[in-house]
């Protein structure tokens, strides 16, 4: 099973994407971790991409690719993976694709998890983040016991910039004019399932189970 998770940031399917790497016993992959991977191993592919991550610049699409097909190619991914946040644009889906047919690959599933930007941006604005340790909580859904301090070590808890409503909204701004195209483009291939992102994270992973057969 060889899926790709879209959706908004904030749309949850980081978490969508963990559970479903537990429940079938395969990885869950995002691009950061790749890069960390091989920027760690020093492998030529992780030398050319820390090149550009060190003059603050975006790795180029083709040299993401290469990093991404690389990694789907190892032992653990056999009978599996899960890619969140890649790919998040047409032409790296186009790359992917063309990258996977030469290894006679291909994805079998895109999952969008649809959620409204008015519900993405109440979610977001309402995570507070520890000061100190880095736990986080929702003051709706995930409410500390003493309000604005951390239950893990009791020091303040932060509205995080990137958090911010204004900052939510760009964020969403980019994910529209950039990655949204790609669900026409899965659909367009007949791979595509929208699941309704606004219910219970539980209920969402139901959802998941069913359009994957499980």
């Amino acid at each position: 099973m060889k899926v790709v998770m879209l959706g908004a940031p904030g749309a949850g399917k980081g978490t969508q994407a963990k559970k479903m790497a537990e429940r079938w016993q395969i990885p869950h992959i995002s691009t950061g971790d790749i890069f960390r991977a091989n920027i760690k191993a020093g492998t030529e592919l992780g030398a050319k991409a820390k090149e550009y991550m060190d003059q603050g610049l975006l790795v180029p699409d083709e040299l993401v690719v290469d990093l991404v097909v690389d990694r789907l190619q190892q032992e653990d991914c056999k009978d599996g993976y899960i890619l969140d946040g890649f790919p998040r644009t047409i032409p790296q889906a186009e790359a992917l694709d063309a990258a996977l047919e030469k290894v006679n690959d291909k994805l079998d599933k895109a999952i969008n998890i649809d959620v409204p930007d008015e519900n993405i941006i109440n979610r977001m604005s309402g995570r507070r983040a520890c000061v100190q340790c880095g736990a986080t909580y929702h003051i709706t859904y995930n409410p500390t016991k003493v309000e604005g301090k951390c239950d893990a070590c009791n020091a303040d808890l932060i509205l995080r910039d990137d958090d911010k409503p204004e900052t939510v909204k760009k964020r969403l701004g980019v994910y529209h004019e950039q990655t949204q195209p790609l669900i026409d483009y899965y659909a367009g291939k007949g791979i595509l399932s929208n699941i309704d992102g606004t219910i219970g994270m539980d209920e969402v992973f139901h959802s998941i189970e069913k359009v994957l057969g499980a």
